[in-house]
């Protein structure tokens, strides 16, 4: 969608926001983009909201407040829980103090990182960018900042940790946080009392890099974000490019890549249902799970020409036509997977272990759901109706026959099943498609050169594990002057505190298991 901004002014920003929420039941977050908009209007954040009755869509602007060298705007803290992490990234990399947000630390970067690197005037020369050989220090205090009556700001102090707490650290090389995830837990024996998400172990600096890098060259990242969803985060950034050039693609480029996201979609969910067999220590289930996922990427790899790393959507179309034996081998998988399905259950789902390690476990409920933005099969599992395809229709996923699975529990069984039925979802879609895929393009030719033209433009798909969205500033030129990525998982690292306060320990692992996360596409 093509962006206009509301704006309500600092003072009256915060309550405008809370209206928005009460009144007028834009009740989704769906992502807050912090943006240096160049020496006119200063720093400043975007807000993208969503009306979960109507999936009305609408964005908010706020320029921050200069004082001194500080850049200060109201938190939204206490509207949006999800709002946490996402306030506190945009702190790391723009230095813009949220007012009234109790936790003002760095999320992404070292503690004693200096600078602020998504600010145009940051210096990037190597020189001034040497990584530290040190260990990093670490406070057990945190900031609180709000502005006095005369204006002036001030700092409070809040302690993390008291005397006699016990904390463990799960990561950031722990083989259930699916990556370099560090989850700092306060615990009292084996009850969980809090837990705070340290990020960053893999950041790799993908949306200041995109910004000295032409259109075409900005693909690339996306396939490295999470190799499980390559498909689904390029669509994200191809669509949202096209959309703001205009470019109209044929109706072969649209049914190709339906099927494409759809058979990534199982790969994902294959390895998201053996990792989580194998994170409660049923070996077995994962192997089946390898097994088959090793048949669906020799169909893809045909057309593809690779199996980790996809690099097969273009800006106008698709790399190359599919395979000859695309569609025959398509419908064989199909056929295979389907019967496969309950064997991972039979193994596994069904487990009388399975289900006490799962059922009430990690347990989150509609509202907290949507507060958090908790989006994608765990969402879905708590009865939320958010998935992007049927909200927000793309490609020809309005063309065909299929259910958004949602479910009641809540809970980590449940979004386990949740992925066991989508399988069967996406099966019957490719299936709907494979054999009526239109004769047509499969590229629309481009300029060599790709320009933008201006404008703010912001565009999601239903990745693996959620909604996955791009936000775009072009001012014109053939590189992006801003380009965000909403990740899948970095609300789900913000939830994890609310789902498992009261929980023992084993939980945090079980629930992590039902969790799909990919941290490299949460640190980017």
């Amino acid at each position: 969608m093509k962006l206009s901004n509301i704006e309500f002014g600092f003072d009256n920003f915060l309550d405008e926001m809370k209206k928005l929420k009460t009144e007028k039941h834009f009740d989704y977050l769906v992502t807050i983009v912090g943006e240096d908009f160049g020496p006119e209007e200063g720093l400043g954040c975007i807000y993208i909201l969503e009306n979960t009755q109507t999936h009305e869509r609408i964005s908010v602007k706020q320029l921050a407040k200069q004082l001194g060298d500080e850049y200060v705007i109201p938190s939204i803290y206490h509207v949006w829980a999800s709002s946490d992490l996402l306030e506190r990234e945009v702190y790391d990399f723009l230095g813009i103090k949220f007012l009234g947000h109790p936790d003002m630390r760095r999320l992404f970067m070292r503690n004693d990182f200096e600078g602020w690197p998504l600010r145009k005037d940051f210096d990037m020369s190597p020189e001034k960018n040497q990584f530290p050989m040190t260990d990093e220090p670490e406070s057990d205090w945190t900031s609180e900042w709000n502005l006095t009556k005369d204006g002036e700001l001030v700092e409070t102090k809040h302690r993390l940790f008291e005397d006699d707490d016990f904390v463990i650290n799960f990561g950031p090389n722990h083989p259930s946080t699916h990556g370099v995830l560090r989850l700092q837990t306060v615990v009292d024996g084996e009850t969980i009392k809090h837990i705070y998400p340290h990020l960053g172990y893999i950041h790799r600096g993908m949306e200041k890099m995109m910004e000295s890098m032409t259109y075409p060259q900005t693909l690339a990242f996306t396939d490295r974000l999470n190799y499980l969803c390559a498909m689904h985060h390029r669509h994200a950034l191809v669509s949202v490019i096209e959309e703001a050039m205009g470019v109209e693609l044929s109706e072969r480029i649209q049914y190709i890549r339906t099927i494409m996201d759809e058979l990534q979609r199982i790969d994902n969910h294959l390895l998201f249902l053996g990792t989580c067999a194998q994170d409660l220590s049923a070996l077995t289930a994962f192997l089946y799970c390898m097994r088959d996922r090793e048949h669906l990427l020799n169909v893809m790899e045909e057309t593809t020409g690779g199996r980790l790393i996809q690099n097969y959507y273009r800006i106008g179309g698709l790399q190359d036509d599919i395979d000859p034996n695309f569609v025959q081998n398509t419908k064989a998988f199909c056929n295979y997977m389907r019967p496969m399905v309950q064997e991972y259950l039979d193994v596994f789902g069904d487990n009388v272990i399975t289900h006490k390690r799962l059922e009430g476990v990690g347990y989150m409920n509609l509202e907290d759901c949507v507060n958090y933005g908790v989006t994608g099969p765990a969402g879905r599992a708590a009865g939320w109706h958010n998935d992007v395809r049927k909200n927000h229709p793309y490609a020809v996923y309005d063309k065909v026959d299929w259910k958004e699975i949602t479910g009641t529990g809540a809970d980590s069984m449940e979004r386990y099943m949740i992925h066991i039925k989508e399988i069967y979802q996406s099966l019957d879609i490719i299936m709907q498609l494979i054999d009526n895929i239109p004769e047509g393009e499969f590229y629309i030719k481009q300029k060599p050169i790709i320009k933008v033209p201006e404008g703010q433009w912001y565009t999601s798909v239903e990745g693996g594990a959620g909604e996955f969205g791009v936000y775009l500033d072009s001012r014109g030129d053939k590189s992006p002057y801003r380009l965000k990525m909403r990740p899948m998982g970095l609300t789900f690292a913000g939830a994890f505190d609310k789902m498992l306060r009261g929980q023992k320990v084993a939980d945090l692992i079980a629930t992590g298991a039902s969790i799909d996360f990919v941290i490299p596409d949460l640190d980017r």
